[in-house]
């Protein structure tokens, strides 16, 4: 028995039971776990466990059902009535309803949707499919099912430009002035590749040129920032006050 089970038996605690035995009397753990396992092994019901084992169960089945390991229940079944492993997939169980040509046309043409009719009958949508007349069928027909659709011409070979709100030397002239072609954009209602592609690659800024001119730096002088550090405040909090990073206003300083 284990300790626990003696203890509730006697009355008294576990400490009392682990003081009451001698040292080479104590189990140890791997030990104390063996035994519990024999024990549960010992409770189970060995012909009951073979009987359904026979009728079909699995072993995983028979474990989750015990509340055991399925290596457990491997020990109490007979090496002569081991089934070999199958790798063959199991069958779909299909559904007791009888296919009806006259009903899945009906009902589909009443609304129901192939899919729903599929998983009611349990076939393939590909099943119902070959039931309805191409005449009703609601999807594409057979032989435009695998075309795909033809994709637009690109603007760049040889197809339709697309004609904007601005013109391609007012999108410059105001790219030039200073706009990003993210402003650009939004006034003409397309997205900023778009404008760029209007723009020459020699006019076109660098990432840096276009950080700086959408975020310009504050005119924060040395002065000002000594000012600020006489009353007291740090670093981090010029930064906050004026709206420049920390490392920026130590190197102006």
């Amino acid at each position: 028995m284990p300790q626990q089970r003696v203890a509730a038996t006697l009355g008294i605690s576990v400490e009392a039971v682990v003081a009451r035995l001698e040292p080479s009397q104590r189990r140890s753990r791997q030990e104390a776990a063996r035994l519990a396992v024999e024990q549960q092994g010992e409770l189970l019901p060995k012909e009951e466990i073979i009987a359904r084992y026979v009728q079909g169960a699995t072993m995983t089945e028979l474990g989750r059902l015990y509340g055991v390991h399925p290596t457990t229940i491997r020990r109490r079944i007979p090496n002569d009535l081991i089934r070999p492993r199958s790798r063959t997939p199991q069958p779909r169980p299909r559904s007791g309803r009888v296919l009806v040509e006259e009903e899945v046309r009906r009902r589909y043409a009443a609304g129901e949707s192939a899919y729903a009719l599929a998983r009611e009958f349990g076939v393939s949508t590909h099943t119902i499919r070959a039931r309805i007349p191409d005449a009703d069928w609601r999807g594409r027909p057979a032989g435009e099912a695998s075309a795909s659709p033809p994709r637009p011409a690109r603007p760049g070979s040889g197809g339709v430009r697309m004609v904007l709100a601005l013109s391609d030397e007012e999108i410059l002239a105001r790219y030039r002035a200073g706009q990003s072609a993210t402003a650009i954009g939004r006034v003409a209602g397309v997205d900023c590749r778009t404008i760029l592609r209007r723009i020459p690659e020699h006019e076109r800024r660098s990432h840096l040129q276009a950080q700086r001119l959408n975020r310009p730096a504050p005119d924060v002088g040395a002065d000002t920032i000594r000012a600020l550090r006489a009353r007291g405040l740090t670093w981090e909090a010029i930064a906050a006050e004026v709206g420049l990073s920390a490392k920026t206003i130590r190197a102006r300083a």
